[in-house]
């Protein structure tokens, strides 16, 4: 099996990236909108202050992304929030724990985050379980949270603390 590489998302990846997202598999579980334009992918990989991009890569083929962002406010500075999504054909392959464990490295030894948030659908149960393998605890739940499919679903609200 081929191993998982990850690195800093380039512009080249706006394409994979929109593919990964147009799959009804992975939007289902973000907040994105079904039919993701190219010009959105682009925009989103254009540098911005306190935001970091990473592709996960098997054979040279984006299968994954996580894209982390450091709370620009000096009193939150310490707080870090991300999103995750992994191509729905590789999913069950380590790549969100690859994706994870290299977020946690960067937040942990070199961006002095001391809190990693994060929301996720209630009924993502692949999901709950990769956040708490790396220490998130639920810390409350948002009723109706977000629309999807034409319902409202709840959602978790989980944080990490540095230890």
């Amino acid at each position: 099996m081929s191993s998982i590489v990850i690195r800093h998302a380039e512009a080249r990846d706006a394409e994979p990236l929109r593919h990964i997202t147009t799959h009804p598999e992975v939007y289902h579980d973000t907040l994105q909108l079904p039919h993701p334009s190219m010009e959105m992918w682009q925009e989103r990989l254009k540098p911005q202050p306190g935001r970091r991009h990473l592709v996960a890569c098997i054979d040279d083929v984006v299968v994954g992304h996580l894209v982390v962002d450091v709370e620009q406010n000096p009193r939150r500075s310490h707080v870090a929030t991300f999103g995750i999504s992994v191509a729905h054909e590789f999913r069950g392959r380590s790549v969100g724990t690859t994706l994870m464990r290299e977020m946690v490295n960067l937040c942990d030894n070199w961006l002095r985050i001391e809190r990693i948030e994060l929301t996720v659908f209630v009924d993502n149960a692949s999901a709950l379980a990769l956040y708490r393998k790396f220490g998130f605890e639920t810390e409350g739940i948002g009723k109706q949270f977000a629309l999807r499919n034409g319902e409202y679903i709840d959602a978790c609200f989980m944080a990490r603390i540095k230890q």
